[in-house]
């Protein structure tokens, strides 16, 4: 959109869209010791680009990030964990971890609790973001190397 904005109903479709990985490659996990990944990622029509984001703290070794994007600027969704409470635009404080799902008009700044139907296990962070990819419908995932403390 050329004006700077994503409409609710355009995001919940980008959200939803089938997305699949662009190469073969395989990709180091960042481990515990930190690092950062942004892997691109195509809708099945190859109409749009995506971005997958996943960041692991290097000083606060719990703290990480996964990140979905559309059109290089728009948050789809993010998962914070292992970091502090997020405070919402309507003074709620969320907890750690925690989702953010696009909002009209206000980006990424609502945080959600994570429901236990869709990340059960939010402790395994391997597993958090095999939840995560799922919630953003990639179907093809990044290949990953996994290593010692990933």
């Amino acid at each position: 959109m050329s004006d700077g904005s994503l409409n609710q109903s355009s995001a919940d479709h980008l959200l939803k869209m089938e997305k699949h990985r662009i190469d073969e490659d395989e990709n180091q996990f960042p481990d515990d010791t930190g690092g950062k990944l942004t892997l691109p990622l195509r809708s099945a029509d190859q109409r749009e680009d995506f971005h997958l984001d996943i960041r692991r703290g290097g000083i606060d070794l719990k703290k990480g990030r996964y990140q979905n994007r559309v059109r290089s600027i728009f948050v789809l969704a993010r998962i914070d964990f292992g970091g502090a409470p997020h405070r919402n635009p309507d003074g709620e404080e969320i907890g750690c971890p925690h989702i953010h799902v696009y909002r009209e008009g206000y980006g990424d700044k609502w945080a959600y609790p994570l429901l236990p139907e869709n990340f059960p296990n939010s402790d395994d962070k391997w597993q958090l973001l095999q939840d995560f990819l799922k919630f953003c419908n990639v179907v093809t995932p990044p290949k990953f190397k996994r290593g010692l403390f990933g």
